[in-house]
């Protein structure tokens, strides 16, 4: 069994979608409590979905959102994120493709990615990626960053054997963060929100993902 495996983030990671996922909230924002622009001022990059909900409902309510206000919410989410993908595509970033293609064949690959696992899914099919990835771990699974990478570290065991090392793969500080509270190694790529400075926390720093390549193969020859 292969005994590496990458957890890798979705958004500013892999792809990005334009815009899509704020939007699709603030659709969801005005019609659900009649707020306009609810996430401007918002920063997503890094946070879960619940996450999100939660500070929206916190500025603009003036009160914590429910595990029930969260469920309300993504249900309505998902066919405006699907509205706005599709009306805007999103872009692959550069190399993507290819960096997944070569390292899946060495590696088992997964995601660890804020998102809730159905708009991950949304996100990975418009993107044309699905196939690269056998499971994962999703806003979802928790509100916590650190806790969903916990959950994909443990869902990995499924495809790779218990002493298997992990590596997760992101583009902000609370990628980084999540790794280091779970004891793994963390590959960051400035392609996202935070600058190559601000990532220095990482085992190693990318401009782009096609860089993971040559780190991997120095490693586990």
């Amino acid at each position: 069994m292969t005994e590496i495996v990458y957890l890798f983030d979705i958004d500013g990671t892999l792809l990005r979608a334009g815009g899509a996922g704020s939007r699709a909230f603030d659709r969801v924002m005005r019609e659900l409590h009649e707020v306009e622009d609810a996430s401007v001022g918002t920063a997503f990059g890094g946070k879960t979905d619940p996450w999100i909900i939660d500070q929206l409902y916190r500025r603009h309510l003036g009160r914590a959102a429910s595990q029930e206000d969260v469920d309300t919410f993504i249900a309505r989410y998902l066919p405006y994120l699907e509205d706005e993908l599709a009306a805007r595509p999103l872009r692959v970033l550069p190399a993507v493709e290819d960096t997944l293609a070569a390292l899946g064949q060495r590696a088992v690959l997964g995601v660890a990615t804020g998102n809730v696992a159905a708009a991950a899914d949304i996100k990975l099919r418009y993107a044309g990626l699905t196939g690269h990835f056998r499971f994962g771990g999703y806003g979802s699974d928790s509100w916590q960053r650190a806790e969903l990478v916990a959950v994909a570290i443990e869902r990995a065991r499924a495809f790779a054997p218990p002493q298997a090392e992990v590596v997760v793969v992101g583009d902000t500080v609370h990628d980084i963060a999540a790794a280091r509270a779970c004891g793994v190694q963390v590959c960051a790529v400035a392609t996202g929100p935070d600058p190559a400075d601000a990532l220095g926390e990482a085992d190693a720093v990318f401009a782009r993902l096609d860089e993971l390549l040559p780190w991997h193969h120095a490693r586990w020859p």
